[in-house]
């Protein structure tokens, strides 16, 4: 909620299941002057992937194969520096794998212009759908519809390197 209205956000995010709190910790971050990451209230964090279209013989029982995750509770700022450092190298890797430990330390300008936020895993709910469409007996008798799952995937390209980047003195170019 900002200013008592709802807001949606998309953001990088990452999650602790060994974090401080017992139940696991998900990290979010953002600007400081960001007023959707004010710890006023309480916060709804949804994620979902979708892993299929699932296309029926009716509109009625199209579907989508899917995970998600909802995450609700009262988020606290993060002003331990291990558990911030921690927390933001999570949150990198989470993007690209391995690429925190590739990059030079954050400077104290950066981190005093970064909010880091956590929020207890303990009230989280996950749902998932999997399988195939679930057709009418009727729909499927009388045929002529193609029915099935159009499976979705997420696909990195290839690196586009920066038109500054020294080539000579760059390494480990994502994959």
């Amino acid at each position: 909620m900002v200013h008592g209205t709802p807001l949606v956000v998309p953001t990088a995010f990452a999650y602790d299941l060994d974090g401080p709190d017992r139940e696991g910790t998900l990290y979010l971050h953002g600007s400081v002057a960001a007023a959707s990451l004010a710890v006023e209230d309480d916060v709804c964090v949804s994620v979902t992937v979708v892993d299929g279209l699932v296309l029926a013989r009716s509109a009625f029982h199209h579907s989508m194969n899917y995970r998600s995750a909802v995450v609700r509770g009262r988020p606290r700022i993060v002003v331990d520096t291990a558990e911030r450092d921690a927390a933001l190298a999570l949150i990198v890797d989470k993007v690209v794998p391995g690429r925190a430990a590739l990059l030079r330390p954050n400077t104290r300008k950066e981190l005093a212009a970064t909010r880091v936020l956590a929020v207890a895993l303990y009230e989280a709910s996950v749902k998932t759908r999997t399988g195939g469409p679930v057709d009418d007996d009727e729909d499927v008798a009388a045929g002529g519809v193609w029915a099935g799952v159009l499976p979705v995937t997420e696909r990195i390209g290839s690196p586009v390197p920066a038109a500054d980047l020294d080539a000579a003195g760059a390494v480990h170019a994502p994959r």
